[in-house]
């Protein structure tokens, strides 16, 4: 096993099997210690949070299976916070994936002139940004990203919907349980056969879920989640 990416909140290993292998850690992303899906750097460190990360996505690549959605999850071992997955391509150096429900974060933080905060987005409202620390994960428009050779306008279109339909999956289970998705970060990349599909995880560490109006903690989450 051999390690090939090592990332925020997981690093990534090549099995000799030809898939790979996700090693979740316990690491969120946010700011000045409070946790923030929608920050570029991490924050804070949560015990245990990486297991309960890996039992969300768990929970959701299980879901979207039943529901015929084609994503790169192979199997999952929770004991030691792994993730066996099919090889992906990721589009550029990484491409991060925002679909927000409701106007709040770093949203309203460039749009508050335009929008109050809490304002439903009715249908979703996709982001694109690249993966970049030193540069703050600037966001990227369809044309720019066909512009610069980082996908086709047909690789765009198929994520977009793709990550519209994920998100109603997963809202509508959230729902189910009192819950209000505001915003969730998605992953995709593309397989031996240039189809796009869901990479990375699916995890209560990268959305901003609600209840009653308040924030729902990540840890707090996942047991709301998996109850």
């Amino acid at each position: 096993m051999e390690k090939i990416y090592t990332g925020k909140t997981k690093d990534v290993f090549s099995l000799d099997n030809g898939n790979v292998l996700l090693k979740f850690k316990d690491d969120c992303t946010g700011k000045d210690g409070k946790f923030d899906p929608g920050e570029n750097s991490i924050g804070l460190t949560i015990e245990g949070i990486g297991r309960e990360n890996l039992k969300t996505s768990i929970y959701y690549f299980e879901l979207l299976k039943k529901a015929g959605v084609k994503t790169h999850y192979v199997s999952a071992d929770v004991e030691n916070a792994t993730m066996e997955v099919l090889p992906a391509k990721v589009f550029g150096h990484g491409l991060e994936v925002i679909c927000r429900l409701v106007a709040t974060g770093s949203f309203i933080r460039r749009y508050c002139d335009y929008i109050a905060d809490g304002t439903k987005l009715e249908g979703g409202y996709v982001e694109t940004t690249f993966k970049d620390d030193a540069k703050g994960d600037p966001l990227v428009t369809k044309d720019g990203l066909v512009i610069l050779g980082v996908m086709s306008p047909e690789m765009y279109d198929s994520m977009k919907e793709q990550t519209l339909a994920i998100t109603k999956l997963v809202a509508e289970d959230l729902a189910k349980k009192g819950l209000e998705l505001y915003d969730i970060k998605f992953e995709f990349g593309y397989d031996k056969n240039g189809e796009v599909i869901l990479i990375d995880e699916i995890a209560s560490g990268n959305m901003r879920v609600y209840k009653d109006g308040k924030i729902v903690d990540p840890m707090d989450l996942t047991a709301m989640i998996l109850a």
